[in-house]
C-alpha cells in the first residue's frame, strides 16, 4: 500500500527507545526524515545511528526536556533550521510508575511532576511545532496515551490521569487545528513489550517462582486480554504510520485502541 510519506518530516518526543524508537523505525522505512527528542543524548544518538544504518533518511537527535518550554522551543528552532516543514508530530513522552502502591499518599510535587511530563509536555510540543507544520492536508499530530486512561490498573493513578487527559485534549486539538488541515488522533496501546516491560515481566516471574512466559500467560488471562499476549512495539508503530499517511486523511479526533481485546472483555 502506497502511503505517500516519502520525504516528509516527523518529530517524535520520547524517541530514543521503546515505542518512540519503534515508531521512528516504522516511519523511516517509508522514507520519512526524523527529529528525535528525549533527555539523554547518548541514547538518542544510539537510536539515530540504528535508524540511519537501516534507512536512507536524515535524523536529527536533540536532547530536550519537555517539561521546559524554552528547551522545546529551542528544539523547534533547531528543527526549522534543518527542515523547512514538519508534517508529523508524535507525542510519546511518558513517565514510569515511581513506586508500587497507592498514589494518594504522594506529595503534590510528585503528582505535578508526573502530569508535567506527559500532559503538559504534549501541549508544549504542539505549541512549539504547530506553527511550522504543513497546512496542505499532510499535517498529523498523533498522541500516544494508554489503557490506564480508560480502565483502572492498580497503582497507576497518574498514568490514568495523563492518558485520560491526553485522549480528551486530542479532540480539542482536532477542533482547534482543523482550519490548518492538521488532523489530531490518539493511539491507545494496551500492554506493550517495551524494554522496560520485558524486564518487569522477567522480575515478576522470578518473584512468583515462575518463568517469564508462565507469568505473562497468567497475567494476560487475569486482566482479560483476549489475544492472550502483549502487543509488539512494531504493531503500535504500524498503526501510527498508517495514521500519519495520506490514507488516513479523513480520520480526525479519533481514539485508536490497540489492546488485544482488553477493553471489550468483561473482567
Amino acid at each position: 500500500m502506497e502511503l505517500g510519506l516519502k520525504g516528509r518530516t516527523a518529530v517524535i518526543t520520547g524517541g530514543s527507545k521503546g515505542i518512540g524508537k519503534a515508531i521512528g523505525l516504522g516511519l523511516a522505512a517509508e522514507g520519512v526524515n526524523l527529529v528525535l527528542l528525549a533527555r539523554n543524548q547518548d541514547t538518542l544518538d544510539q537510536a539515530a545511528d540504528e535508524i540511519k544504518s537501516a534507512h536512507d533518511i536524515k535524523v536529527l537527535a536533540l536532547s530536550t526536556d519537555v517539561t521546559d518550554m524554552e528547551a522545546v522551543k529551542a528544539a523547534a528552532e533547531a528543527t526549522n533550521e534543518q527542515f523547512d516543514t514538519v508534517h508529523i508530530l508524535i507525542n510519546n513522552t511518558h513517565n514510569r510508575v515511581r513506586r508500587p502502591g497507592s498514589q494518594l499518599s504522594w506529595a503534590d510535587t510528585e503528582w505535578m511532576e508526573d502530569t508535567n511530563i506527559k500532559t503538559f509536555g504534549m501541549l508544549r510540543a504542539v505549541q512549539a511545532f504547530a506553527p511550522q507544520m504543513a497546512h496542505d492536508g499532510s499535517g498529523r499530530i498523533i498522541n500516544i496515551s494508554g489503557i490506564a486512561g480508560t480502565s483502572v490498573l492498580g497503582g497507576t493513578l497518574t498514568h490514568g490521569l495523563n492518558n485520560a487527559a491526553m485522549n480528551h485534549v486530542t479532540t480539542y486539538l482536532a477542533a482547534d487545528l482543523a482550519k490548518d488541515q492538521i488532523t489530531v488522533n490518539a493511539v491507545i496501546p494496551g500492554i506493550v513489550a517495551t524494554e522496560w516491560r520485558e524486564a518487569w515481566a522477567e522480575n515478576m516471574g522470578k518473584q512468583q517462582g515462575k518463568t517469564k512466559a508462565e507469568f505473562l500467560e497468567e497475567y494476560f488471562r487475569k486482566i482479560g486480554v483476549l489475544a492472550g499476549r502483549w502487543a509488539t512495539m512494531e504493531e503500535v508503530s504500524d498503526t501510527v504510520v498508517f495514521l500519519a499517511s495520506d490514507r488516513a486523511r479523513y480520520i480526525n479526533g479519533a481514539h485508536i485502541v490497540i489492546d488485544g481485546g482488553y477493553s471489550v472483555n468483561v473482567r
